[in-house]
């Protein structure tokens, strides 16, 4: 039976970045990574554009590639069936791995409309944007249901092709903006011949050919600009359109025999909205969310939270001994700071692999461990039809009760700010475009000075607010 120090399970952003967050720590204790996919996610290109916030990039590598910073590392390609917390071991469908602290960073499986249906697909890791991209290139309507950032990628970046887009809101991409910003957006649903000209301003990754890559285990999630280097693009010989059908979902999907006798029109699988319209299609793209992956966790008696995530508190302890957790797989279950909440993003995940990390080595060594800072701050960067997109704090104004005021800068097709203030002080921001305004932002929010004196002049273009914070 193999052994080591620390063991942990998942070879996507969070298990990788605690893997190396130990080798640094602890640089003379083994560990061994069990990854389902022959590749791992590592993130380079790491740039901070203030204390909390960061960039980076997310490439797909060999196994052999963390040698470089984890001399002590082995990466073992095999899928975990249950774990013996009692004797501290982990069983795969090979061998057997015993332990002395464990992390679970397994992620999250896309939470499909119709799991069994071939015509529904979910875009989550590696298998699946290959998945995608076949059916895309032969395809001239697709299906999108959801309303985050997959959803709103793939409505931006693919070319050539009918695109219906089904949402719950009253406006688009509603998991990360309001109806403000949305409107901001929504010429950006018309493609133009310049949409492609803007180049990535993070490093893109490439998709990897590796043998041996199965769907049915299932690879880590997919960081930013994933579809960067995939083609794309459908067989019609023009520009996207995109239909956005508002407040809908799917009511059922219809096969064909039946959607050809109700529409007149040959596709091979139809779906019926709440809406009482129905669309044919080639495909459907089930963008509408994630399930933890903590299947072989049955019989451990393990807590799940309400979301079906492993609570864990903020040491990143679950509730079996000697046993973390970090990443989409977990659940905080801690009282969070004023302006952090949870969302299973790569950035939270990057965040949680390397706090676990320091937690799993402080409990070895018996020394004191500090919460980390960045839990003490919500901030993830990304990007939405081609504009660069900052959320800091309570940046929709969670959990304050409409209790708030807002504070708006607009400028069209450049860029869209929005803050949040409560009882004169920052609580959250929306930051779209090169605003260059989010140092100053997440320190307003950290330090909750009061801005009252400044009303509405916070954001006069004509005042470099800076100055007055330096």
């Amino acid at each position: 039976m193999k052994e080591a120090t620390f063991v942990i399970i998942g070879g996507g952003i969070a298990g990788v970045s605690c893997a190396e967050g130990i080798s640094f720590l602890s640089p003379e204790e083994s560990i061994i990574l069990i990854s389902s996919s022959p590749v791992i996610k590592k993130v380079t290109n790491l740039k901070h554009l203030t204390k909390l916030l960061s960039e980076f990039s997310v490439e797909e590598r060999s196994p052999d590639s963390l040698s470089e910073t984890c001399s002590l590392l082995t990466v073992i390609n095999d899928s975990v069936t249950s774990i013996d917390y009692e004797n501290k071991i982990v069983v795969t469908t090979k061998e057997s791995i015993g332990y002395e602290r464990l992390c679970i960073c397994s992620g999250a499986s896309p939470k499909l409309i119709d799991i069994a249906n071939p015509y529904v697909i979910g875009i989550r890791d590696t298998d699946s944007v290959q998945e995608f991209q076949k059916r895309v290139c032969s395809s001239k309507r697709m299906v999108v249901v959801g309303n985050g950032g997959i959803a709103t990628e793939l409505v931006h970046e693919v070319e050539g092709m009918e695109i219906v887009w089904v949402i719950k809101d009253n406006h688009i991409s509603a998991t990360f903006i309001d109806p403000g910003a949305a409107e901001f957006f929504q010429s950006s649903l018309v493609k133009s011949d310049e949409d492609k000209t803007a180049p990535t301003k993070r490093m893109k990754f490439s998709l990897s050919n590796a043998k041996g890559s199965t769907t049915e285990a299932g690879g880590a999630a997919l960081g930013p600009d994933w579809h960067s280097n995939v083609d794309l693009r459908g067989i019609l010989q023009q520009k996207s359109t995109v239909t956005v059908e508002y407040k809908s979902e799917v009511k059922r999907i219809i096969d064909h025999v039946e959607g050809k006798n109700l529409l007149s029109e040959d596709w091979p699988v139809y779906v019926e909205l709440t809406n009482g319209k129905i669309y044919g299609c080639d495909f459907i793209v089930s963008a509408t969310g994630v399930v933890p992956n903590t299947s072989f966790l049955d019989g451990t008696g393990v807590q799940l939270s309400s979301d079906g995530g492993i609570t864990v508190n903020w040491k990143m302890e679950t509730s079996l001994p000697d046993v973390y957790g970090a990443g989409d797989v977990c659940t905080a279950s801690w009282e969070p700071a004023p302006q952090w909440f949870q969302m299973r993003l790569w950035t939270q995940a990057l965040q949680m692999g390397t706090y676990a990390a320091k937690a799993m080595v402080m409990s070895i060594l018996g020394e004191e461990l500090l919460q980390d800072f960045a839990f003490e701050l919500f901030s993830h960067v990304t990007n939405f039809f081609g504009f660069k997109v900052i959320l800091l704090g309570l940046f929709n104004g969670q959990g304050l009760n409409n209790e708030y005021e807002i504070l708006l800068r607009v400028t069209k097709s450049s860029e869209y700010v929005k803050l949040i203030l409560k009882d004169g002080r920052m609580q959250g921001a929306v930051l779209i475009g090169d605003t260059d305004l989010e140092e100053m932002c997440e320190n307003l929010i950290l330090n909750q000075l009061d801005l009252t004196p400044f009303g509405e002049e916070l954001l006069n273009p004509d005042i470099d607010i800076d100055d007055y914070f330096d």
